[in-house]
C-alpha cells in the first residue's frame, strides 16, 4: 500500500472545511493512518517549500502557511499519491475541474486549501518530515474486503 501525505491549509481550517475533506478521502476507500494538528515553523515551511525559495511569492507562501495551524494527515491506499492528486484539482483552483477539493472550495491560486504529495518519493519525505513513527498507525478496517478486488492486493 501507497502513503501520502495531506496538509489542510491555513485557509481550509478557517473556513471549517477540515470535515468535509476528511469525508471525501474517507468515501473514496483511503484510509487515515495519521492525523494531528500543527503551528508550521519558518524551519519548516523552508525546507518543505525549498523548491519555492528563489520565487517572488515564497515570503507571502511562508506567511500564510503560518497564520494558522495545519491540519496534517497520512492517508494509504492503493496508488495513493495519484488519486489524492485528482482528488485535490489542480494547484491553481480557477482551472481544477469541479468535483475536485480545489474546484469545489477555492478560487485561488496561492490560498487552495490543500497539499497533496506529487509522487511517491516525496510522499516518503514528507511523512518523514510530518510524522514521528509513533504518529503512524497500523490497523485493519473491516472494509478492506470491499475496496479492492483480490487481484489487486
Amino acid at each position: 500500500m501507497q502513503r501520502t501525505v495531506v496538509l489542510l491549509k491555513p485557509d481550509a481550517l478557517q473556513r471549517g472545511l477540515v470535515g468535509e475533506i476528511i469525508h471525501r478521502l474517507e468515501r473514496k476507500g483511503l484510509k487515515l493512518v495519521g492525523l494531528k494538528m500543527i503551528a508550521a515553523s519558518e524551519a519548516l515551511l523552508d525546507e518543505h517549500y525549498a523548491h519555492h525559495k528563489d520565487k517572488p511569492f515564497f515570503a507571502e507562501l511562508k506567511r500564510f502557511m503560518m497564520s494558522s495551524p495545519l491540519v496534517c494527515m497520512l492517508w494509504e491506499g492503493i496508488e495513493a499519491v495519484e488519486v489524492v492528486r485528482k482528488m485535490a484539482g489542480a494547484t491553481n483552483s480557477r482551472q481544477a475541474d469541479m468535483g475536485s477539493i480545489r474546484g469545489d472550495f477555492s478560487v485561488s491560486g496561492s490560498a487552495n486549501i490543500i497539499h497533496a504529495s506529487d509522487s511517491v518519493e516525496t510522499a516518503k519525505v514528507e511523512e518523514e518530515r510530518f510524522f514521528e513513527k509513533d504518529e503512524i498507525f497500523e490497523y485493519e478496517t473491516v472494509l478492506s474486503p470491499f475496496l479492492y478486488g483480490k487481484d489487486e492486493e
